[in-house]
């Protein structure tokens, strides 16, 4: 069930419970950037696992060297974010759900995202088998 405060009950709230101020979760204050993934032929998509916090606003890019076509994948990851956008070559994108990206020639995608629901996750190069082709992920 959704509860709907009224507004003179939300001026209420003690202090730093509404401190975000009016973009609320998307104002800087709470944006954290996060390392690149790589993708690369034979190279670790990153260097360490991620722990995100939920309800807090993050930054990556995905950087590929076009040594091969790669793709990322992570639907489940995916539908545990809300994603704010993607950025390729300046054109900013706004999905609704994403399942994986794909990058046939060198390039870098920004995405912008929410974490929401609390678990671990993964985002992987499809049909790889080795850990460095994986990149674990926890929201906390």
């Amino acid at each position: 069930m959704i509860r709907i405060l009224p507004l003179a009950l939300v001026m209420a709230l003690p202090a730093g419970a509404h401190e975000l101020g009016l973009a609320g979760l998307l104002s800087s204050g709470n944006k954290q950037d996060l390392p690149p993934i790589t993708l690369s032929a034979g190279m670790p998509l990153a260097d360490a696992p991620w722990v995100l916090k939920s309800g807090t606003y993050y930054e990556f890019e995905i950087e590929a060297d076009g040594s091969q076509e790669l793709a990322l994948v992570g639907s489940e990851f995916f539908r545990a974010i809300w994603i704010d956008e993607i950025v390729v070559e300046g054109l900013e994108i706004r999905p609704l759900g994403l399942d994986s990206v794909e990058f046939d020639e060198a390039g870098v995608m920004e995405v912008g995202f929410i974490a929401i629901k609390p678990g671990s996750y993964s985002l992987s190069v499809p049909g790889s088998t080795g850990e460095s082709q994986r990149l674990s992920i926890t929201i906390e």
